[in-house]
């Protein structure tokens, strides 16, 4: 394979990752490095921090981290002391260079996320969606389709949020009117037009949002069937009422049969919790494009590979649209994948002009990239150089 990016003069824009400091973050106390854009491979035992360091850039973006772990939970503990966690880094992007900083903010008596670009305050995480999109892939993800809808849901808005950085910050905003909505559902004599209030704040963002998945899946499943090398073809759909009514009506007439059906459920979310209706209860359908198989039954090899189909496609879509592709978290990508679908990715990744950070225990799987890629190497929380 050529050295990435194979000709200077055409490659695509990029955003990567040229400077990534950590402090006080899990196994590391103190951690620098200096890059140069090009993809990065961590090998090493199972155990040594790799997939530490793909968490830590994970939190360059919007969310909570390729862990989804409460902030507190990243802190560094030794000999008894904690330690807030702090994560800043130099980016190159396609207009130009900036920095980013983000942690736990250790005197704030509940746990919560500081975020700063370029040194100037920022409200929070969603600040980064625009700035810094992030995809990844994980082993925990390998039964992803076997999974409860919730975490295919999650991952999904993941997606959409790369493509659409403006919907983390709508399902942000409609989990805080939920919130509110059941506690209030618990006192008595609640407000009914608070509740209504709310109730319309979750049907326009709900609708919102599931319009976002309408279009990201549309997106997905187009890209998909282009083709990716040898990946298979995904079909992806967002199933649920709200995106059923969208689909088949108006958006305001879709907004009012969601505030209608919250406002008719008022009883049971009172004493169930929660909300009977609205986009926090839509699944993640995937099929196989060719053979018409629900993503379910296909071998594990097989969806890992669908898997990857997704999430290439969706860096591919993110290129095509905004000029420069995320940058791509793969924790342990090799695992499942033959010499033919590692060399298709090598070149996938080469061909979008993206800093993929891929992890493995071996480091011969990834050797096809030669000098296209920046090998580290990974022991006991120190970082190496490979030779």
């Amino acid at each position: 394979m050529r050295p990435w990016p194979a000709d200077p003069d055409t490659a695509p824009a990029r955003l990567a990752v040229v400077t990534l400091t950590l402090t006080a973050f899990r196994n590391y106390a103190r951690l620098r490095l200096v890059l140069d854009g090009r993809p990065v491979v961590l090998a090493g035992p199972n155990g040594a921090g790799k997939t530490n360091i793909l968490e830590a850039i994970s939190y360059l973006g919007a969310g909570r981290g390729l862990r989804g772990a409460r902030l507190g939970d990243v802190d560094q503990r030794r000999e008894g002391a904690t330690r807030p966690w702090a994560v800043a880094a130099v980016l190159d992007g396609p207009h130009g260079r900036f920095e980013v900083g983000t942690g736990r903010d250790g005197a704030a008596a509940v746990h919560r996320r500081l975020v700063r670009i370029d040194g100037k305050p920022r409200s929070g995480p969603a600040a980064l969606a625009d700035r810094v999109p992030v995809l990844w892939l994980t082993p925990d993800q390998d039964r992803l389709f076997l999974d409860q809808p919730a975490a295919r849901r999650r991952f999904l808005d993941k997606l959409v949020a790369v493509l659409d950085p403006a919907h983390a910050t709508r399902i942000n905003e409609y989990e805080r009117a939920l919130r509110e909505r059941a506690r209030l559902l618990k006192e008595p004599g609640a407000d009914p037009d608070w509740l209504s209030a709310l109730e319309r704040t979750m049907a326009e963002t709900g609708i919102a949002i599931a319009a976002a998945r309408l279009l990201a899946v549309a997106d997905l499943t187009r890209t998909a069937a282009r083709g990716i090398g040898p990946f298979p073809a995904a079909v992806v759909a967002a199933v649920g009422k709200a995106e059923d009514w969208l689909a088949r009506c108006p958006a305001l007439e879709a907004e009012d049969r969601l505030a209608g059906a919250l406002a008719g459920s008022r009883a049971r979310d009172a004493e169930a919790g929660g909300a009977a209706h609205g986009p926090h209860r839509t699944d993640m359908a995937v099929s196989h494009g060719e053979s018409g198989l629900a993503a379910a039954a296909l071998s594990t090899g097989e969806q890992k590979c669908l898997l990857l189909s997704i999430v290439l496609g969706a860096a591919r879509i993110q290129a095509e649209k905004r000029g420069f592709a995320p940058l791509l978290l793969l924790d342990e990508v090799s695992a499942h994948l033959d010499e033919d679908h590692r060399r298709a990715l090598y070149r996938e990744v080469a061909a979008l002009g993206a800093q993929a950070w891929m992890t493995g225990t071996d480091a011969t799987l990834f050797s096809v990239l030669g000098e296209g890629a920046r090998f580290l190497r990974i022991a006991d929380g120190c970082v190496y150089d490979s030779a």
